[in-house]
């Protein structure tokens, strides 16, 4: 029989357990040493180069999360890369390691329904990520101040945070897709193996698949490879299929948001070259336009993740 209450009952007190638990395990600590480390030396190089390249710029402490030296890639670049490990490493094992532990029939014989359990996970995840990010992005722009003698303006912080929360919505699709795996897979190897490789498959091989799914969806017109041009269909397949990939779809937010010259994430049309020929940025209303279909699409995704996962967890048959 159901037990009669809220279903969001015990809600915070899963959260607050998971979040004591996230913030105190060696895994996260392992994690956040990689990212900071990482982070740091592209920050080092960025610093060094925007010292001997920049005169005057509006917008240097943009140029911390953009510019990049040799062999490292920028800064925002290492996050797109790492923060989908520190999400899928704070996931794959939410469920199923309830279940090999034992405790999740423990757990849910409380007066705490699935729903809150569930939730509570994500929630206390996603809280973790939001502190280990916003600590990260208060030593760039310290860092930023210290050593490059310059204040930050007000546009420059607002585009930065804007960053910020979009690099939360990607993270919380990752963290979203390692929980669903963590309750279809009762093996924790076995859903840190699927998410990884998923990441993988994303992040470095969608990459090259999908120019040539484009090219059998829309072939290549004659007369435009006779003139070496690129096709207007195919290339619109292409970037299609491209932001399939959560990794894209944040690069193509983060793109317009911290390079203010930003005209478009697609096709380019002549309207759109006229201020760019001038050099002038754009407002941050108009950046926030290009951006906010990728931001949806990043947001879309976890809701129907955690929707997915919801749905098969409420389905399992949970024993003593």
């Amino acid at each position: 029989m159901r037990r009669e209450g809220s279903p969001w009952q015990g809600l915070g007190t899963v959260v607050v357990k998971e979040l004591a638990d996230h913030l105190s395990s060696a895994r996260m600590r392992v994690l956040e040493m990689l990212v900071v480390l990482t982070a740091f030396a592209a920050l080092y190089g960025a610093i060094d180069t925007i010292r001997q390249t920049t005169a005057e710029d509006p917008f240097i402490l943009l140029k911390l999360f953009t510019v990049s030296r040799s062999p490292l890639p920028s800064l925002f670049g290492i996050l797109g890369f790492l923060i989908p490990l520190m999400a899928i490493g704070l996931g794959f094992d939410a469920i199923n390691g309830e279940h090999n532990r034992r405790t999740l029939s423990r757990i849910l014989s409380q007066p705490i329904y699935r729903d809150a359990l569930l939730a509570g996970k994500f929630l206390a995840g996603l809280a973790t990520l939001a502190i280990s990010l916003l600590c990260l992005w208060l030593l760039v722009v310290g860092l930023g101040i210290i050593f490059l003698g310059v204040p930050p303006g007000g546009e420059e912080i607002a585009r930065s945070l804007v960053f910020l929360l979009i690099t939360l919505a990607y993270a919380g699709t990752w963290l979203a897709l390692a929980i669903l795996l963590s309750i279809i897979f009762r093996s924790a190897a076995t859903a840190a193996l699927v998410a990884l490789g998923l990441w993988l498959f994303l992040t470095l091989l969608w990459a090259m698949l999908a120019p040539l799914f484009a090219n059998l969806i829309a072939p290549p017109d004659p007369r435009y490879v006779l003139f070496g041009l690129p096709t207007p269909a195919t290339v619109e397949w292409e970037q299609l299929l491209m932001r399939i990939s959560p990794n894209h779809l944040f690069g193509e937010a983060a793109t317009s948001l911290l390079a203010p010259d930003t005209r478009s994430v697609g096709t380019i049309y002549l309207s759109q070259l006229q201020g760019a020929i001038m050099g002038s940025p754009l407002p941050l209303s108009e950046s926030l336009a290009i951006a906010w279909p990728q931001a949806v699409a990043l947001i879309a995704g976890v809701i129907v993740l955690f929707v997915a996962g919801y749905v098969v967890f409420q389905r399992q048959e949970v024993r003593a």
